[in-house]
């Protein structure tokens, strides 16, 4: 049996839901390292997600960044990703 995962796009919350907190970040990249999909690139001293349509909406980055410098909020009622599986 073949499992494949599908992703939905759903447009309409186009603000920013993850950005870097100036302050906050160090420069470690360990919001890139842990990003499956390429968003986060070094930019100077930190890093920023510059490829935000490539986002899955998965918290790794929020989640690696122990400076508490990645912003991640969740968009707005239905827009967003969805995944399924099957």
């Amino acid at each position: 049996m073949k499992v494949e995962m599908k992703v939905d796009y759903y447009p309409g919350d186009t603000g920013e839901f993850i950005k870097v907190l100036e302050d906050n970040c160090v420069g470690c990249g360990d919001c890139a390292k842990f990003c499956t999909r390429d968003v986060w690139q070094p930019d100077g001293k930190i890093y920023r997600p510059v490829n935000l349509k490539q986002c899955v909406e998965c918290g790794a980055c929020w989640n690696a960044c122990e400076y508490d410098a990645v912003f991640f909020s969740e968009p707005k009622g239905g827009t967003g990703v969805r995944f399924s599986y099957g």
